[in-house]
């Protein structure tokens, strides 16, 4: 085989590899635009709102402030933290 065969049949293997990157990228791109459209008709219009009894969680816990412990382990974590970094 010479040379200028092998170059022919590398050029060749090339096309073939870049052909089928090429297949697959607009396959692909396909098939994420079907599933959005699929997902876009299946999904409701309007997002449900999640509320404070959905997430089992009282009004007055999400807006407590911390407990002085709470704190306190916080700032320590802080602490060690920076510790670690300098």
């Amino acid at each position: 085989m010479t040379t200028g065969e092998m170059m022919m049949e590398g050029v060749e293997i090339m096309l073939y590899g870049v052909g089928f990157v090429y297949l697959f990228l607009v396959l692909l791109i396909y098939c994420i635009k079907g599933m959005s459209w699929v997902i876009s008709h299946l999904a409701p219009e309007h997002p449900v709102q999640a509320t404070a009894a959905a997430l089992h969680v009282s009004p007055s816990a999400a807006t407590a402030a911390p407990s002085a412990d709470e704190l306190t382990a916080i700032q320590s974590a802080v602490n060690q933290h920076r510790a670690r970094r300098s």
